[in-house]
């Protein structure tokens, strides 16, 4: 939906730097819904609210529902509006109600953050069951691969699922995720994992006490893929030999000009098409950052927010399977509460004066790898720091002052509110204060980003009387919430962080909000673990890595994807001796001892291809691995292609080397990618 943006550019230039004058005053003058109350579960409705301002603004806009018989829940953090002839209309709030019918309140609150003045309005609306008798009645989602089921309701105390299998009985029946009842309210449920233009049977099961029962069976055929997207072609090089996890999640991720753009998309092992997802306005791209138990993603995604300099991975999302909205916030957003908590380097980058001065520094947009497994509901989400240092830093050579590009992870409550952040930078959260990573230390291949170069986050600070390029000093790419720690040590409840540019992973001191922020160690070559090179390998260590995460809850082993850059450079293995295989990336998983301080193998697997950038890691629950190598060029295609790889165990002793491969299923270039046993039971780590 195209809104007007007159005059937006200039209006949000002057955000933090206009006056507020003492009587500005705020007012709604409209909050009318697309559809009028009451509409049924499953209906889209579309929330546009205009608003005045006495002040020159800008107006942001916040969205909150307030479920029947529930709290009140933040769905869209305050985003900025547009101006046309004197009035503010905040961007499209498009609600899809999935839960329990009832009376929702739709709370708007238009906010000046110059002036600080605010005003809210609430809407009542009803939202109408869609079952009426004890036989389920199954609804079409905007995706044709998607289905809402909708149950009778369900006695207090037990819990209730779906089953669902094809009518030709030729795979296996999924069920859902347990729900608990919720009297006298309907049961309805996101069915996801079907196949396109296929026959399907489901039917709710009812466990009360643990005594199971079944529901009447009702029919539903998916629709055909549309027409109007792009879908790959998928081919198997090893079919696959174990089908305890038969669900690939791909993150599409397309490089240069005139690449294909593809959706999120699920395949079955044979390349199959299951489920897709592709943002609401296709011409913007995102990173699906983890797939969530019992249903959803969470995804980075381009939109336009409060910086107009850039769209690029201003927003966090949270989507449902049939691609619905459930919760977001933007970087302007965030800025704004990380300036409110003391951060000296949280504030937006469209405000500073150009050329920046010493000192100066910005949070530009979220990055790689958001994570929604902290205790309470709590998210952690990477952004990027850009901070500008004397001349001469990094050994920049130009004799100006220095762009460095940093990290801050900030964690998110429950309401995505910023509660606890780190920064690189700031020694008084537990970043620039470590001897073993120093602002001086600069990436280990010498990275940097222009203002426009692939794979950086967007860049704000350069321009003249600054160097040219910025260095891009760490590169963060995944985050672990570490729960329990391996070996005595009683502190648990920390963050796992991998750093790309150091060939680094950290341990950060968050003690579930409670940590100072410090780094505790450092694991990579030349930091404070030994590496128990049992195999003699020339290059143990990983390098330029993706995908840090400790497997089986936090008691062992650590998976990684080694990208391998540094070990296959010129300065590495590949200046006289990188043998075949020694040029190729490799799927690890390690133990590690943080008392001993020493790593020892479990597994090195030569993947038999070579990715510059990206990937995936994931031991699975029957001890096989899959691993994602996402950016391979097949000379035999002249094409890039993303691989994933199911690896069988290692029995009885630790493999490096070739890999005993179970399956490889060739693709389009990824992001991550995910084996799953459904879209309801996720991978943890």
């Amino acid at each position: 939906m195209k809104i007007p943006n007159q005059g937006l550019a200039l209006i949000l230039g002057l955000l933090t730097v206009l006056p507020a004058p003492a009587s500005a005053t705020v007012t709604i003058v409209s909050m009318t819904p697309s559809q009028k109350s009451p509409q049924p579960i499953g209906k889209t409705i579309v929330w546009e609210p205009t608003a005045t301002d006495s002040n020159a603004g800008p107006l942001t806009f916040q969205f909150n529902v307030t479920p029947p018989g529930g709290s009140l829940t933040m769905v869209k953090d305050f985003n900025v509006g547009t101006l046309s002839s004197g009035t503010w209309t905040a961007y499209p709030f498009i609600w899809v109600p999935t839960g329990i019918e009832g009376t929702y309140k739709i709370q708007v609150v238009a906010k000046d953050f110059v002036s600080g003045e605010s005003v809210s309005k609430t809407v009542l609306f009803h939202v109408q069951a869609v079952v009426t008798g004890s036989t389920p009645v199954i609804e079409r989602t905007a995706n044709p691969l998607v289905a809402l089921f909708s149950a009778a309701s369900c006695a207090a105390g037990s819990v209730m699922r779906v089953s669902f299998q094809e009518q030709s009985g030729s795979t296996p029946a999924t069920v859902t995720n347990w729900v608990s009842c919720h009297p006298p309210a309907s049961m309805t449920f996101e069915i996801a994992g079907m196949y396109p233009s296929t026959a399907y049977n489901m039917f709710a099961q009812t466990n009360t006490g643990g005594n199971i029962t079944s529901g009447p069976t009702v029919g539903f055929t998916t629709s055909a893929l549309p027409k109007t997207l792009n879908f790959p072609k998928f081919t198997i090089v090893t079919a696959a030999t174990d089908t305890a996890y038969p669900v690939l999640l791909h993150n599409s991720k397309d490089f240069g000009p005139g690449a294909a753009r593809y959706p999120d998309m699920a395949t079955d092992l044979q390349g199959n098409i299951i489920w897709y997802y592709l943002p609401h306005d296709k011409s913007h791209s995102e990173v699906l950052t983890r797939p969530l138990q019992g249903g959803g993603i969470l995804a980075l995604q381009d939109d336009r927010a409060w910086n107009p300099k850039t769209t690029q991975d201003q927003f966090l999302r949270q989507m449902d399977l049939a691609g619905n909205l459930v919760r977001e916030t933007n970087v302007g957003a965030i800025t704004q509460q990380l300036l409110a908590l003391g951060a000296v380097d949280g504030g937006p980058c469209n405000t500073i004066s150009s050329p920046a001065q010493i000192g100066s520094a910005c949070v530009g947009a979220f990055h790689h790898d958001a994570i929604q497994t902290l205790p309470n509901g709590y998210t952690a989400a990477l952004m990027d720091i850009e901070r500008i240092f004397p001349a001469g830093t990094q050994g920049d050579t130009s004799s100006l002052p220095v762009d460095i590009m940093g990290d801050m992870i900030v964690v998110l409550d429950a309401n995505w509110k910023v509660v606890w952040y780190w920064d690189a930078f700031d020694p008084n959260n537990g970043g620039n204060g470590y001897a073993d990573l120093p602002v001086s230390q600069t990436a280990v291949l010498g990275e940097t980003c222009g203002a426009n170069t692939a794979g950086c986050p967007p860049v704000f600070l350069l321009g003249p009387g600054i160097a040219p390029s910025a260095h891009d000093w760490l590169h963060a790419n995944s985050l672990y919430y570490w729960p329990a720690p391996q070996d005595g040590n009683t502190q648990g409840g920390d963050i796992v962080w991998s750093s790309r540019h150091q060939d680094s992973v950290f341990k950060i001191d968050y003690q579930d909000g409670n940590g100072s922020g410090a780094i505790i160690w450092r694991m990579g070559k030349g930091g404070d673990f030994t590496f128990t090179n049992i195999y003699n390998d020339p290059w143990p260590w990983f390098s330029h890595q993706h995908d840090v995460g400790i497997e089986n809850g936090g008691i062992g082993p650590m998976t990684i994807f080694d990208n391998g850059d540094t070990r296959i450079s010129p300065s590495g293995l590949g200046s006289t001796h990188c043998k075949p295989h020694d040029c190729n990336s490799r799927g690890m998983a390690v133990t590690f001892s943080e008392s001993s301080l020493t790593v020892t193998p479990v597994v090195s697997f030569d993947l038999g291809s070579y990715s510059t950038a990206m990937g995936s890691a994931q031991m699975l629950d029957n001890g096989n691995y899959f691993f994602e190598n996402p950016i391979v060029f097949l000379p035999s295609r002249n094409a890039t292609v993303g691989i994933g790889i199911e690896i069988g165990p290692s029995i009885p002793a630790p493999q490096v080397g070739p890999a005993d491969v179970l399956l490889d299923l060739v693709g389009p270039q990824n992001y991550r990618a995910w084996q799953m046993l459904s879209f309801y039971v996720v991978p943890t780590t």
